[in-house]
């Protein structure tokens, strides 16, 4: 097993007032050349955006751009057509392909707080997407939830990458095994809440690890945590 650990403390950071950015790859102003990826994992950013704040209009092409809402309420308009609303346990998926522009703001009264990912896709320039599901917390208690798949279902958004992305909220004292392919795929896993162990190395708040080269590892949580797992090719 191969491991790189990514703490809270070494993310990049921005502040525009209305929004304030943590970055764990390099992304706009921030450049790191030892964190530009992770496997076909471009971008994780973990976001803040103030009431009334928001991304104007903007254009994307050939990325697969993943929202995880943890707070608040925000809408989501794009030139397919969608006019939406989103709130905490939304998760939307925008599949840009050939191209599209959206725009996302803060439409409550309180702070918005969200994941932004980017996946490199699998196919270049196929025709826009765009998905949302709702993953009730509740209904997530000590089980790993896929929210996002290169498998179709009605349950989850579907990615162009043969990559899974599922939401975990478990106990303290539980242990999660997960097997994985040990060919040409990696896992991330990020911790939003609380603590957990992986590969012998304790994760806490907004830290994060990566791993690959095996087919298998146990999470063990060390106090009651909230985290996201990601599994990604390591490249094309």
């Amino acid at each position: 097993m191969q491991y790189i650990l990514y703490p809270n403390a070494e993310r990049g950071e921005k502040d525009l007032g209305w929004l304030q950015s943590k970055f764990s790859f390099s992304f706009s102003s921030y450049r790191n050349p030892v964190r530009k990826n992770f496997g076909l994992l471009h971008a994780f950013n973990d976001d803040t955006v103030k009431p009334g704040g928001g991304f104007g209009l903007h254009p994307h092409t050939n990325m697969e751009i993943i929202s995880v809402m943890l707070k608040g309420t925000m809408n989501h308009k794009d030139t397919l057509g969608y006019s939406e609303i989103v709130e905490k346990d939304w998760v939307q998926l925008m599949s840009a392909g050939t191209g599209l522009r959206h725009e996302e703001h803060n439409v409550g009264e309180e702070d918005v707080a969200f994941l932004q990912i980017w996946i490199e896709p699998k196919l270049q320039n196929i025709s826009p997407r765009y998905q949302k599901r709702y993953f009730p917390r509740e209904k997530r208690k000590n089980q790993l939830t896929t929210i996002v798949s290169n498998e179709e279902g009605t349950e989850h958004c579907w990615i162009n990458q043969n990559a899974r992305l599922l939401l975990g909220w478990f106990e303290q004292g539980k242990e999660i095994p997960y097997l994985m392919n040990p060919l040409n795929k990696a896992v991330f896993i990020f911790v939003l809440e609380g603590a957990l162990t992986v590969a012998g190395k304790k994760i806490a708040k907004r830290d994060a690890i990566g791993i690959w080269e095996t087919d298998r590892f146990t999470i063990s949580i060390e106090q009651e945590a909230d985290f996201i797992v990601i599994e990604v090719p390591v490249n094309h």
